[in-house]
């Protein structure tokens, strides 16, 4: 509907080949060093923050003469299916017992040290996963070549179970760890138009004043700059306006998701 609108070849505010800011470039290099290293890192933040983006990079930037790099998304499974996500990933069998699971993977794991491949394994949403499938991950882990890299992503409460006494094997092992931080306002205009930019939309798209409103409601989240920015524009092509102003941008605010608690109160 958007692309139909405005005349575009490709949907503004995808997910795809995002130009990183310079808080997520410094992360994504430093993740890199440690990808050619080995090591285990954490990529930690609030909702929104910019991890996914900073991962998908990872993913679309991977050399895949150099680097094999897997996901694991569905960290709510039990061990066996975990190993079992991570065989599929490898594209090797996965029937049997863990056992046998975890004997395929390190098999494929030297075979690809062999051909002189780097290994990223990332983990998202690892603040999900029970600390017991962690910490055998951690042991399967400790058996693959050591120039692999595992990234853990996952939000601040993962670096509070890591540091209780019974999981200190798994943090004495981290090589690395960050927590992404909100945007300022200027990365987020940036985002904005960087975005409007990939699309080869005007910067005018949005006026002044409707730029300054969705800089501030978003609160440095990206993923509020991002829905909040699309919703505008879906809203623009409703009453079939091409400049986004600031009635505009009010209009999607004033939708119950956008409001604070205390203002659903008097509703």
């Amino acid at each position: 509907m958007i692309r139909a609108f405005y005349g575009l070849s490709e949907n503004p505010f995808s997910g795809d080949n995002v130009a990183l800011l310079e808080p997520q470039q410094e992360i994504y290099d430093t993740l890199r060093v440690h990808c050619q290293q080995g090591g285990l890192c954490l990529v930690l933040g609030s909702p929104g923050t910019g991890k996914t983006v900073i991962k998908e990079s990872l993913k679309q930037t991977a050399d895949s003469k150099r680097m094999l790099t897997v996901t694991v998304s569905r960290t709510l499974h039990t061990y066996l299916n975990t190993v079992k996500i991570l065989c599929q990933a490898f594209n090797i069998e996965f029937e049997g017992s863990s056992f046998r699971c975890e004997k395929r993977l390190i098999e494929e794991a030297y075979s690809l040290n062999r051909q002189g491949k780097m290994l990223v394994i990332i983990i998202d949403d690892c603040h999900l996963m029970e600390m017991d499938t962690l910490r055998r991950l951690r042991l399967l882990f400790e058996d693959f070549p050591k120039n692999h890299n595992i990234i853990l992503i996952g939000q601040p409460n993962l670096m509070d179970n890591l540091s209780l006494t019974v999981n200190s094997d798994i943090k004495s092992r981290v090589t690395y760890s960050v927590i992404t931080r909100k945007l300022n306002p200027d990365d987020t205009r940036a985002f904005i138009l960087s975005q409007l930019d990939r699309v080869k939309l005007g910067h005018n798209t949005f006026t002044d004043d409707a730029m300054e409103l969705i800089v501030r409601s978003a609160d440095g989240i990206l993923r509020k700059a991002r829905n909040l920015c699309l919703g505008c524009m879906l809203e623009a092509v409703r009453r079939r306006e091409k400049i986004i102003g600031l009635e505009n941008v009010n209009r999607v605010l004033l939708q119950p998701h956008w409001r604070e608690d205390h203002d659903l109160a008097h509703i």
